[in-house]
């Protein structure tokens, strides 16, 4: 090799090798994500996880108790830190690059498929978003990866004990988001539809399933003893997201969103050499049984991400071993075109998803077409206005004040930053805020925000609009377009405990 060979003919070159390179990535894309995490303020959907961190339980409404746990873990290290608690959502993005790289390695492929797998894995839109903010789906994207990569070491190695593992992360992705249950079935599938079968009779195979069970079984429990509150809040957020259109174009966003739209000849390639190999067919039904059980279910597109690294793996592999075939000037040319284009998509993706810039055209841009961004801005400026309202009001009705609000934002931005104004603990019916109850001392005098002038009157008396909601960017999103106004009323029409009999909402 001369020393003028290009980057691309090196990788090209080289046999697997160590993992430094997949790991140089990896870690060059989580620094990226903690330059850039800072810049507006928490989610509506990272208020929720905070609010829930403060009331630890094995369960609440929307999810099982795994995020809010790290949620509580990172309050307690960095306190109310954007950059510090999204952390965690970082390094889950770089255990996910890091392992699809070593997938293709694991699989035969030398540095240019490990190289490219991590490339594209990092720059396909949804693991960009999924680093970017603190979600449940951030690490449910990472067990889902983990779970493929020791089903690949599984059968590559005939090894039994993979199956701890496996079911390992299987108890934790059940602590973490429920649809994991739809990876799992794949699991259960590819098992049974290919040699892997073999594995039933093993001892491994359910030792693997009983541990599943026992780091599931504390939220199993919360469940039985809330009555399944969690199926019934997703049987509800699922019929929302049907009526709302939320659930359309799952197949085509298979190809926009959830992988590097440059790669998905690469991924289908990985699909199609997954069925063609017998050791590894299993991978591929991993693959097509949680995207028809979505399809036919009527899911939204993401719930799937979590499949595409295995596929990118595979594919990557197997383009390699094509080019190898080819002559050395064909060979760079096509490597080159296609890291090109990963960029180029990838570049694109991330000026629309991450929050590269805090003023200019590059923000504007940012928040014209993500309306995730739009969600983390105006929550200093909404618990600001509620303290002002507060604060204007006689003296005899601040001593005996309650906060209703209406969603979860309200309620996760009014219990931590309203701290600092002493504001009381916000009321909701929505998720598990019904869960923690009403005031004992029922408030007579109430600022009400997240509701209708309708929707106040109705719950409350002698209502009054005392303000709006706003944000220094004028941004329109969902506080500052659906429900602006902010009332103060009177005490409730009917007893709290009536009130509490229409619950749970869910939001």
């Amino acid at each position: 090799m001369t020393a003028t060979s290009t980057p691309v003919q090196r990788a090209m070159t080289g046999r697997r090798g160590g993992v430094m390179p997949v790991l140089v990535i990896a870690v060059l894309f989580g620094a990226a994500h903690m330059l850039t995490n800072g810049q507006y303020g928490f989610h509506r959907d990272e208020w929720q996880f905070l609010s829930d961190a403060q009331h630890l339980d094995w369960g609440f409404v929307p999810y099982p108790p795994l995020t809010a746990a790290l949620e509580s873990l990172g309050l307690k290290i960095f306190g109310l830190s954007l950059v510090g608690l999204r952390v965690f959502s970082v390094l889950a993005q770089v255990l996910v690059i890091l392992a699809s790289g070593l997938m293709a390695r694991d699989l035969g492929g030398g540095r240019l498929a490990q190289t490219f797998t991590a490339i594209a894995v990092a720059l396909s839109p949804l693991p960009l978003f999924q680093a970017t903010e603190f979600q449940y789906s951030s690490f449910d994207l990472l067990w889902w990866v983990l779970i493929a990569w020791c089903v690949i070491r599984l059968l590559r190695d005939d090894e039994p004990r993979w199956w701890v593992a496996i079911g390992l992360l299987a108890g934790l992705g059940l602590q973490t988001k429920y649809s994991i249950a739809f990876a799992l079935a794949g699991v259960l599938v590819g098992v049974l539809l290919t040699d892997a079968r073999r594995y039933v009779t093993s001892g491994w195979f359910w030792v693997g399933g009983g541990i599943a069970l026992l780091v599931f079984s504390p939220n199993l429990v919360w469940l039985i003893r809330h009555d399944f509150i969690s199926y019934h809040f997703l049987q509800g957020i699922h019929a929302r997201d049907v009526h709302q259109g939320r659930a359309d174009g799952f197949l085509r966003d298979q190809f926009l969103l959830n992988a590097n739209l440059f790669a998905v000849p690469v991924w289908l390639a990985g699909l199609f050499a997954y069925f063609k190999d017998r050791r590894y067919r299993m991978l591929a039904w991993m693959y097509v049984v949680p995207l028809l059980l979505f399809l036919f279910a009527q899911g939204r597109f993401y719930y799937t991400c979590g499949s595409y690294p295995m596929l990118l793996a595979m594919g990557s592999v197997a383009g390699e071993r094509w080019l190898r075939t080819m002559r050395p000037t064909w060979r760079v040319s096509i490597a080159t075109l296609a890291f090109a284009g990963v960029f180029a998509v990838g570049i694109y993706a991330t000026l629309r998803i991450v929050p590269i810039a805090t003023s200019g055209p590059l923000r504007d841009f940012a928040l014209r077409n993500n309306g995730d961004l739009r969600e983390e801005i105006g929550w200093n400026e909404l618990v600001a206005q509620v303290a002002a309202i507060r604060d204007a009001l006689p003296a005899e009705q601040q001593a005996h004040l309650g906060i209703a609000v209406g969603n979860y934002g309200e309620y996760g931005a009014i219990a931590l930053l309203g701290q600092r104004y002493h504001l009381p603990t916000p009321i909701t019916t929505i998720n598990s805020g019904w869960l923690r109850g009403y005031p004992q001392t029922p408030p007579t005098t109430l600022i009400v925000l997240g509701n209708s002038r309708e929707r106040a009157n109705e719950l409350f008396t002698d209502c009054r609009l005392a303000g709006h909601t706003t944000n220094a960017l004028g941004v329109l999103n969902e506080e500052s377009r659906y429900h602006p106004d902010i009332f103060v009323c009177g005490h409730a029409r009917q007893p709290w405990s009536e009130l509490w009999k229409r619950g749970p909402e869910f939001g």
